[in-house]
């Protein structure tokens, strides 16, 4: 996208895992400082389908405290189901739209049923937690949580089986919303959940009009988490790593 294209642009909303840091990977400090330049000029929002423990890990922990810009930085974790912001020197929950317990667990349940019904085999070795129970929304990731980008690069080339998983959970739960996450996961969520709604939050929450938006992300393709994006008509980049990304941020600023 050309530059002039940015200019009337007042919220940049970037995808995080795989947009602005490496897969489940801390933040760099060289895009630390690219961010901190951007804020000088736009207001920001990062949205993803991490819960907000996982957006410390890998972005928040990161910032300074003591930056004045952090006030026009808004944090969406889980698609825009729960919604964070900086004040009084803190980062602020200004909303979570959880799953009940019921639905939680008719969600893990259902995932079992779904193994069973493939003959699903989950790897010898895993990294941390196979599925996650986020509040707002349920992950199952192949290789767990915590696998290094080889491991999922690697299951995600030689053996994905989401196709034949996800056919079979939204026939289990057919009033939930069931969609490919990273490279190895899968998300479960209320229904209608996904990175459109996570647009329509951030225009209402933050009162910016649809034309003064631009989306960032690394999945805008067909079955990719970030595709939704486009079912809202706001411009948006495709880039396909945080590189990019930063030669994009370069462009805003």
């Amino acid at each position: 996208m050309a530059k002039n294209k940015f200019k009337n642009k007042k919220l940049i909303v970037f995808d995080l895992d795989g947009t602005l840091t490496w897969s489940k990977a801390p933040i760099r400090k060289d895009m630390i400082k690219l961010l901190s330049r951007l804020l000088d000029k736009k207001m920001v929002a990062v949205i993803g389908g991490g819960r907000y423990e996982q957006f410390k890990n890998q972005f928040v922990n990161y910032l300074p405290r003591d930056d004045y810009r952090l006030k026009r930085l808004f944090i969406f974790p889980t698609s825009a189901t729960a919604f964070y912001k900086f004040a009084k020197n803190d980062w602020q929950r200004i909303y979570s739209h959880g799953l009940s317990i019921l639905e939680r667990k008719k969600i893990k349940y259902a995932f079992k049923e779904a193994f069973s019904k493939i003959g699903y085999k989950h790897p010898k070795k895993t990294y941390g937690v196979v599925i996650e129970d986020r509040g707002t929304q349920i992950t199952f990731s192949a290789a767990g949580q915590k696998a290094p980008l080889k491991v999922k690069e690697n299951w995600n080339k030689n053996f994905d089986v989401r196709p034949k998983l996800m056919k079979v959970l939204i026939k289990l739960l057919p009033q939930f919303e069931v969609r490919r996450g990273g490279l190895t996961s899968i998300d479960v969520t209320r229904k209608g959940i996904d990175k459109a709604y996570g647009i329509r939050q951030i225009e209402k929450k933050l009162g910016f009009k649809r034309k003064e938006i631009i989306f960032v992300g690394d999945a805008i393709y067909p079955g990719g988490n970030d595709y939704a994006v486009v079912k809202t008509g706001v411009d948006y980049v495709k880039v396909k790593d945080p590189e990019e990304t930063k030669k994009i941020i370069k462009k805003l600023i």
